[in-house]
């Protein structure tokens, strides 16, 4: 990833010769756009923000509203590089689809959406959960897409029988502008196991799917509603005129260009931070949080944490997922600036969390956070065993009660639910790692979050110092990766995109780490404390 130095004619060659690529990633909240040349620098970007809402209680998006969002950004970019280039934006090198991942997208012969699209929000297929991953061995969260088909076939939904196709949501795009039925197989590790060796879905449990007699009762075979997994660096067919119609309503853009294969939101992030490697690995931090390391073996046995997916080009990763991160943190934060207003005191919302993010590792602070517990789950966590969550705050009655230990129990609370998946994988799987590569706004505020992670995971955490438009800017890497497929995609990212990149280390402080194993301690320890919590304190009770 290298700075622009082009000057903007150069830039405009660029454009009209097509040396670009275009990435667009469907995220839970937007829609993003980022157009880069052929040295990897950002030309262009497009936003559009959107939300999922619940229908029949589950979580859905309007499958319009996909198409508008597309069109929205594809248009932002379009439009930009008209006003700054006065170029019409009609030829692209390769264009690349990543969305969030699993997720239920389910289709009949004829092409027409069965239910409404089903997102990996919904936990409704915990019974699918329980026998797949039993019968597998081999954890099958909720979220997965053979969970919610599983789930759908347990339950007798009508449209079962109807079945020809399902996917997720980029392979859904990807399909609709390309004609092509086919996934990147980051992606589609969240759909249905994938083999490392093999680099497409594990024959045996497919097998093992069909077999289950509610599943023979079925008209159709697992392998034959599945997309075709595609490594990195394949070409995943091409624009259509209709899909070129579809993408860019205008008329401009002309079809023929070549796609990369589709991929998930994990794949985007690992090419993002450059963790594609065998025992590399990133932390994306936000308001949820998962660390996922790229795996040199299969784990010995089924493990409830981990999720197992793989990179673009196929590697097995283990990836720690935990679904409550920031939102209670932010939630102090905001009670801290609204006592400053109270005070006719203006802080500026970075530096609020700048200067209580920095008392978490003064002097003021014990190692320990001084016998105070913070638990950051206001959602259910399957990590913690909780269906439900109450964000929780609790103290010893001889707690050192100051505000540098408060700030350090919120960030140790706020990392340790993906501590526990994190402690399967290196305690009792032995997982190796050389490096971990943070991102996310919690990183802002510089050493702090890292030096915290690194006491948790006692790792090293790397932060970028040149910051890239994330997924979207991933994807649109994916595809330039078409150009250079002929090397590994470690090594091209390595060795030509991130030859270049800057970051800081922060690496494990042993005060820091007994710190934590001691905090950590007494967070599992007093779980129970939260799971009263749900049991006596209903949601909307007043």
């Amino acid at each position: 990833m290298q700075h622009r130095t082009d000057s903007k004619d150069a830039v405009a060659e660029k454009i009209r010769d097509g040396r670009t690529s275009l990435g667009i990633e469907f995220g839970s909240t937007r829609i993003k756009a980022v157009l880069i040349d052929d040295e990897r620098n950002t030309i262009e970007t497009g936003d559009y923000g959107w939300q999922s809402h619940m229908v029949d209680g589950l979580w859905t998006y309007d499958i319009d509203k996909i198409w508008r969002g597309l069109q929205s950004v594809y248009a932002d970019v379009a439009d930009r590089v008209e006003a700054d280039y006065g170029l019409k934006l009609t030829r692209i090198g390769q264009i690349g689809f990543s969305a969030m991942m699993h997720g239920y997208l389910a289709f009949d012969k004829d092409g027409k959406l069965l239910v409404p699209f089903r997102t990996w929000q919904n936990t409704n297929t915990s019974e699918a959960h329980d026998r797949l991953s039993q019968l597998f061995q081999y954890n099958i969260p909720e979220r997965w897409s053979i969970a919610h088909l599983y789930q759908a076939v347990l339950d007798g939904e009508p449209h079962v029988s109807s079945v020809c196709y399902f996917t997720t949501l980029a392979g859904y795009v990807h399909w609709k502008l390309t004609g092509r039925k086919v996934l990147g197989v980051g992606d589609a590790s969240g759909m249905f196991p994938i083999d490392p060796e093999t680099k497409t879905y594990e024959r045996a449990f497919i097998e093992q799917f069909d077999a289950l007699p509610e599943v023979a009762a079925q008209p159709w075979k697992l392998e034959n509603l599945l997309p075709e997994p595609l490594v990195a660096g394949a070409p995943a067919g091409v624009l259509t005129a209709e899909g070129a119609a579809l993408l860019d309503p205008s008329g401009a853009l002309q079809p023929g260009v070549v796609l990369a294969p589709p991929e998930g939101d994990a794949g985007t992030g690992m090419v993002a931070t450059n963790a594609v490697r065998r025992r590399t690995g990133n932390v994306s931090a936000g308001t949820s949080i998962f660390a996922t390391v790229v795996l040199e073996h299969k784990l010995s046995a089924l493990r409830p944490e981990v999720d197992l997916v793989t990179t673009p080009a196929g590697d097995l990763a283990g990836m720690s997922h935990a679904n409550n991160f920031t939102s209670d943190l932010n939630a102090w934060i905001s009670l801290f600036r609204e006592f400053a207003q109270i005070n006719c005191c203006s802080i500026d919302g970075a530096d609020l969390y700048g200067e209580l993010f920095r008392c978490a590792i003064s002097d003021d602070a014990d190692p320990d956070a001084g016998g105070m517990l913070a638990y950051p789950f206001r959602t259910g966590e399957f990590l913690a065993g909780l269906a439900e969550g109450r964000p929780l705050f609790v103290r010893e009655p001889e707690a050192r009660f100051n505000l540098a230990n408060f700030m350090r129990a919120q960030l140790f609370g706020a990392f340790s639910p993906v501590t526990i998946g994190m402690n399967v994988m290196t305690q009792d799987e032995g997982v190796q790692i050389d490096s971990l590569v943070g991102h996310g706004g919690i990183f802002a505020t510089p050493v702090v979050a890292q030096r915290i992670l690194a006491a948790a995971f006692n790792t090293p955490i790397r932060v970028m110092t040149t910051a890239s438009e994330g997924g979207a800017w991933g994807m649109a890497v994916l595809a330039d990766y078409l150009q250079h497929a002929g090397m590994p995609l470690a090594d091209y990212l390595d060795d030509i995109v991130f030859a270049d990149a800057q970051s800081e280390t922060e690496e494990p402080d042993p005060v820091d780490v007994d710190g934590f194993r001691r905090f950590f301690a007494r967070f599992v320890e007093a779980l129970p404390v939260e799971r009263d919590a749900v049991d006596h304190m209903p949601i909307g009770a007043r």
